[in-house]
């Protein structure tokens, strides 16, 4: 008789457990690592002050390190000291600012892959995407080195540190690249830890950058309870926020009442509209990428506003795209000494959000949406017996109710809603739908359509057939409407929005009381 042969269940690939990462950080970084916890790193110092967190890997619910979380009086001590920090770092020669800051980012260079590997671990990332975080802060900064003698010329730091308030999903190359970049610039700079997930990522780099003499200091604990030290306090010069728009409208309102630089990035509904458009088969091309790390991204396209009468002709351009999409376990492969697995993503940032997106896809429906595709997971692509409440596959669903957050709010996971339009002006309406966007794009055959509709479409970067992102480099960067509250940043922006320029200076931003385009 035949062999029947049983299909071989994934492993993970050897030496990425999390045991091992752990055993890792305690060589590299001895004086930020202790036991089991990470510390929390202010006026110059490792303290295992803070109550430790528990924490559990979105990968597989296993435990991990959590978050130092201290209170009030100790993060108004961090900051007092790192205002000390800041008066004598401003007096330091840029050409040393700049010396220190390709050290450190040499420093990050050789431990790239363990800070991969944390941020899988803490926050799902697959390898390619992990990498690929840690390696534009890096780049990131070194363009920056390269070129931020021009960008200084006339200008100083300010008067205070830099307060940075990030949310979890791009530690290296949104908090970490812009902490250096405001230090080269000649400021302290705090930063407090993402509480969902990122805190050893962080960590390992700042003490890397602590070694080489940057003012860095890393706290943990409630945004609620820290923002009168972190937003308020007078010591600080700017506060940097990116997050949701609940939390970043209090943070508006307290920079807003003291008159503080601000630069606030908040969320939007990124839409991709299209309009009498026949190029399907790029469309196909691109719809994949789109899925990167499950949508858990600012720049996210979750809203897609389609011509009624090309409906049909998108699905067929859409679902085959989506229907193979691969989601699982960022380190589960078939031998322990293959190379890591291919994903579009892996879980999302936690349990907790999981059931919340199911949740709300489910309300969506009993309400009157369609479910146009609801995928499954693989088990070949999980461990066996793995836990996997942090895994929702990708939802598609047309008409979500106008009573539902789908309609209008970004679900920060992998679920695309669908609006069907018949008119220029409902396309517009449905695109503009939340209010101000960090992004979108238009999809149409005709370039004359396109120059008259993108000026009426309410986001900082529209795309041309094609996404936009947050951009590296000289690329700006800003939002319009509630998606952003401050200077715009990117380029020689970033610097200019944390250095002093000449007296009466209006930077380029959306403000209360005025909008400036670069």
């Amino acid at each position: 008789m035949p062999t029947t042969l049983t299909p071989t269940r994934p492993v993970l690939k050897a030496g990425t457990s999390w045991p091992d990462a752990w055993r890792r950080c305690l060589a590299v970084a001895p004086e930020a690592f202790r036991d089991d916890r990470v510390l929390n790193y202010w006026n110059g110092e490792w303290h295992a002050d803070g109550r430790v967190l528990p924490a559990t890997s979105p990968v597989d619910g296993s435990p991990i390190a959590g978050p130092p979380r201290l209170d009030a009086a100790a993060a108004h001590r961090a900051v007092r000291a790192s205002l000390d920090q800041h008066r004598a770092w401003r007096n330091v020669p840029l050409s040393e600012r700049r010396s220190r800051i390709t050290a450190t980012l040499d420093a990050l260079a050789e431990h790239r892959d363990l800070l991969s590997l944390l941020l899988v671990w803490e926050i799902g990332k697959p390898w390619r995407l992990a990498t690929a975080d840690v390696d534009r802060a890096i780049d990131g900064v070194r363009w920056y080195v390269d070129h931020v003698e021009e960008m200084v010329e006339g200008r100083v730091p300010l008067a205070g540190p830099v307060s940075n308030i990030a949310s979890w999903n791009y530690p290296m190359s949104v908090l970490v690249h812009a902490m250096l970049v405001q230090a080269l610039a000649g400021n302290a700079v705090i930063a407090k830890t993402p509480t969902d997930g990122g805190v050893s990522c962080l960590t390992l780099a700042c003490a890397l950058a602590a070694r080489e003499g940057i003012p860095v200091t890393l706290v943990s604990g409630s945004g609620g309870e820290l923002s009168e030290a972190l937003v308020r306090a007078p010591e600080i010069g700017c506060v940097s926020f990116v997050g949701g728009r609940d939390t970043g409208a209090a943070v508006a309102t307290a920079v807003a009442d003291l008159g503080k630089r601000h630069v606030l990035e908040q969320e939007g509904l990124n839409a991709w509209g299209i309009w009498n458009f026949s190029d399907w088969g790029k469309l196909t091309a691109t719809i994949p990428k789109l899925f990167d790390y499950g949508k858990q991204r600012c720049t996210a396209y979750p809203r897609f506003v389609v011509q009624r009468e090309a409906f049909d002709t998108f699905l067929n351009a859409y679902l085959p795209a989506v229907r193979p999409l691969r989601v699982g376990h960022p380190l589960a492969v078939e031998r322990p000494e293959d190379p890591f697995p291919e994903l579009d993503f892996g879980p999302l940032i936690n349990a907790a959000k999981a059931k919340e997106l199911t949740d709300l896809v489910s309300e969506a429906i009993s309400r009157g949406a369609v479910p146009l595709h609801r995928g499954e997971l693989s088990e070949s692509l999980l461990l066996p017996g793995q836990d996997t409440s942090a895994y929702v596959a990708p939802v598609t669903l047309l008409g979500p109710p106008a009573s539902s957050p789908l309609h209008h709010a970004e679900p920060f996971g992998p679920v695309d809603t669908i609006v069907l339009v018949d008119t220029e002006a409902e396309l517009l309406a449905a695109m503009n739908a939340s209010n101000g966007a960090l992004v979108a794009t238009l999809s149409t055959d005709d370039e004359a359509t396109f120059n008259r509709l993108a000026p009426q479409i309410r986001a900082f970067k529209i795309g041309e057939g094609k996404p936009r992102s947050r951009g590296d480099r000289e690329e700006l960067f800003g939002g319009f409407g509630a998606s952003w509250s401050g200077a715009f940043v990117g380029g020689e922006l970033l610097v200019r929005a944390v250095t002093q320029g000449p007296a009466g200076e209006r930077l380029p931003g959306n403000f209360p009381a005025y909008q400036l385009m670069p």
